[in-house]
Order: C-alpha cells, then structure tokens, then sequence
C-alpha cells in the first residue's frame, strides 16, 4: 500500500507525460504487486479518488490502464477460447506465421540489431520487467516484422515476467499482433527506430542496456561501420522490407 501513496503523491499528476519514456521511472511500478494479488484494482482507484478527481488528466490516463486490465480480464471469463491458446478472432488460428526458430531465439536474446528492441529485452531478462511502450514495440516486431506466431512471444513473457499476469499478456500480445478484441489494425506497424527516437531520445535507456553502443554517434539505428566496430548485430531483417511483406500477407490472409 505505501508504494500506491507513494505513486499517488508524487508522479500520479505526471504520469501521461512521463510515462512512455523507458529511461526515467515514470510508471506507478505497480503491476507486480497487482498481478499477485496484494493490491487489487478496487484498492487503487479507491485511494486515488480519496485525493484527486478523475479529472486531472494524469489520473485519468492511469485510471484508464486500471480498467484495461479489468476489461481483459472480462475478455478472458467471456471468451475462454483465449485461455486455449487460441487467437480471440477465431480467423487467425489459421494464419501462416513463421517457424524460423532462429529469429526467435535472436529476439528472446536481444540480438535483432535494433537497439529499442535489444535494450528492452535485455531489460527482462536481467530484471524480470519491462516498461510498457518496450513491450509494444518487442511484440509487433516479433509478430509483423518476423511474421512470428505471438503465442510464442506471450509464453516467453509469462516464463520470465515478474509481473505476468495471463490476462493482461494474452491481450497484450494480441493487440499488438492483430488477433485480439480492439486490437492494433494489422497495417498498424510501429518503426522501432522512430519509436526510440521519440521515447529515448538521448538513447540513455539504450546506454543502460547496450553499453557498447555508449560512443556510436547514432545510437538509434548504428551504422555498419558502428556496428563492426563495436561488435553489435546486423540488423535480422529489413524494417521497411519486413513491413511491406506483413502488410501482404496480412491482407491477402484477410480477403
């Protein structure tokens, strides 16, 4: 409970604007102790609203990831078929995905020679967590950009999350991966580069993680002079390339 005060008195108001940005603490880090069951959502909303209204719009953005998780849950009691590894649109139990094993492993690794992609999961498999905007990058990489089922991704999480919560991963995954209920529109592809040029700007989360990119002068996307010299990875696939096929084979799959 004093870490939700904590959160409550002093980054709830900030949370909108802070809370994208891997490199500063700007989430309430309150998910493990949700996912186990010592604070429930109830618990929350209820000491959030004994200090501020839901209009502040700090407190409503967060109140609003509070009900995301509510609401997969429901997805999960009314729609078991989820809960089976299935997809929750029924077509995609069908679609082609990739079994390149070797992609796989090079994403469960950090060695896809994105720098975002890499840092974050080098983040969860050191830490056990991941920052939320990481997690939403990883996964549409994994599921459109390697074409890559996104059970596969779903169950690399819940092994080595700290906060693995079924409910929340498996909606998750799906948003991003274009199966699920409300999910992303499968033309919806993120550009990791973009991404972490707009959430890390400085490249401090980067640094953290990928230590041998401290000195390249774009740590964004290094080039392959940068990436010989420092011994970092090619990248494993062409981003605009990758894309371009997702968005085919998404589309043909759906007519």
């Amino acid at each position: 409970m004093s870490k939700l005060e904590e959160f409550i008195d002093h980054k709830i108001l900030n949370y909108k604007d802070k809370r994208d940005f891997p490199a500063i603490e700007g989430t309430s880090s309150l998910s493990p102790y949700l996912s186990s069951g010592i604070l429930s959502s109830r618990q929350c909303l209820l000491k959030v609203f004994e200090k501020f209204s839901e209009n502040e719009i700090g407190v409503k953005t967060w109140v609003t990831e509070i009900i995301w998780r509510e609401f997969y849950k429901y997805i999960l009691f009314h729609n078991p078929r989820v809960s089976k590894n299935l997809s929750f649109s029924e077509k995609y139990d069908e679609f082609p995905w990739s079994d390149n094993e070797d992609h796989f492993i090079s994403w469960s690794k950090g060695e896809t020679g994105v720098p975002i992609i890499d840092a974050a999961m080098r983040q969860l498999n050191n830490t056990g967590w991941m920052h939320n905007r990481l997690r939403m990058i990883v996964a549409m990489y994994l599921s459109k950009n390697l074409l890559i089922d996104w059970r596969k991704g779903e169950e690399y999480f819940m092994k080595n999350l700290i906060d693995g919560d079924f409910a929340s991963n498996n909606g998750g995954w799906q948003w991003s991966a274009s199966t699920g209920v409300d999910a992303a529109p499968y033309f919806r592809i993120f550009n990791p580069i973009t991404q972490s040029e707009k959430f890390d700007k400085k490249g401090d989360f980067i640094k953290k993680w990928l230590p041998e990119l401290e000195s390249v002068k774009n740590i964004h996307d290094p080039s392959t002079e940068e990436r010989r010299e420092t011994g970092y990875s090619e990248h494993l696939v062409d981003l605009k390339q990758s894309r371009k096929q997702a968005i085919e084979i998404f589309s043909n799959f759906s007519k």
